[in-house]
């Protein structure tokens, strides 16, 4: 893939995404926030954990993207009794007498990792070490995982009996915690519609993996202003409980702020938005554009938050 020219490839970015999304709502109707946050983040080279109720297509979605992208994927139930070696393999006995190693299903380009909260914590770190060190150790043998290669993982809200909520530190190996919410009533008469009929629409692949691959360095190499730069760590350094940025009313209703980790996803977050909105520099509004799903799961409430009420996107609405 080659182009004359930087500003070339941004165009084409902004075109590639936006037939994408045409492909993607051919199945998905609605949810264009989230499938907005979800290609950003694919485009980022970050993870995504989509959150909701059973019933609003998460599993869909992400199975209709992998089609769209012409990459391999591999769907992990995660189970109470799914183990490490589940995940990345594990070594067997070959008929000549020497150990060989069997890779597990991680090996692909697009994991969906469905009810990730459902596994315990053993199995949990075996998944969130491979999407941190895009690699596995097995032995004492380390084996490289496809390029590119995301986790899109999906957790219940609701059904808490029998789950293994992700601590802070997992959760803040995802790029984005995407909210999924209910479809409005003509999203979900038109749902019906599609659903119940005899016809299933035909998907076209758009992109393939040395194209993204390519476009995640596109993403890196644009320029970004100083001042933006710094908009973005500052929104950050709200967060954090009593520290010089903090208001009073951030450090009574916060336990604990986002780290450094959320300044870089900001910055990326921001220059993959600006590229697919026709922009070849990210401004103040890309970082806002993306600021709830990349600080909703990395910022704590305190219990004067919980008992007012305030939810973890007001909060970070009143850090603008």
């Amino acid at each position: 893939m080659e182009y004359s020219s930087q500003v070339e490839a941004a165009d084409a970015l902004k075109a590639t995404y936006g037939n994408i999304r045409a492909e993607i709502g051919k199945v998905i109707i609605g949810q264009d926030e989230v499938v907005k946050s979800v290609l950003v983040s694919i485009l980022s080279g970050g993870h995504s954990l989509l959150v909701g109720v059973p019933g609003l297509a998460k599993t869909l979605l992400v199975q209709t993207i992998a089609r769209v992208l012409a990459l391999d994927f591999n769907r992990i139930q995660f189970t109470p009794d799914l183990m490490p070696s589940d995940i990345i393999g594990s070594e067997i006995l070959g008929e000549d007498r020497n150990f060989k190693f069997i890779k597990g299903p991680i090996f692909s380009n697009i994991i969906l990792a469905d009810e990730i909260n459902r596994t315990p914590p053993k199995t949990q770190a075996a998944l969130l070490e491979a999407m941190q060190e895009k690699a596995v150790t097995a032995a004492g043998v380390t084996y490289g995982l496809p390029k590119p290669f995301f986790v899109l993982a999906t957790q219940n809200p609701i059904e808490q009996e029998g789950t293994y909520p992700l601590p802070e530190a997992q959760l803040d190996r995802f790029m984005f915690n995407v909210a999924l919410s209910y479809p409005s009533l003509q999203e979900e008469i038109q749902v019906i519609k599609n659903t119940t009929g005899a016809t299933t629409p035909v998907i076209n692949k758009v992109l393939g993996g040395e194209e993204i691959v390519f476009f995640q360095q596109l993403v890196r190499n644009i320029p970004i202003t100083d001042n933006v730069v710094e908009y973005a760590v500052k929104m950050v350094a709200k967060t954090r409980p009593n520290s010089e940025q903090a208001t009073a009313e951030v450090s009574r209703l916060l336990s604990w702020g986002a780290g450094p980790r959320a300044s870089q996803y900001l910055v990326l977050g921001a220059k993959c938005h600006a590229l697919i909105s026709g922009k070849y520099s990210p401004d103040i509004e890309d970082v806002r554009a993306v600021a709830k799903p990349i600080l909703r799961h990395r910022i704590v409430r305190s219990y004067h938050a919980e008992a007012e009420g305030i939810s973890a996107d007001q909060l970070i609405e009143r850090l603008f």
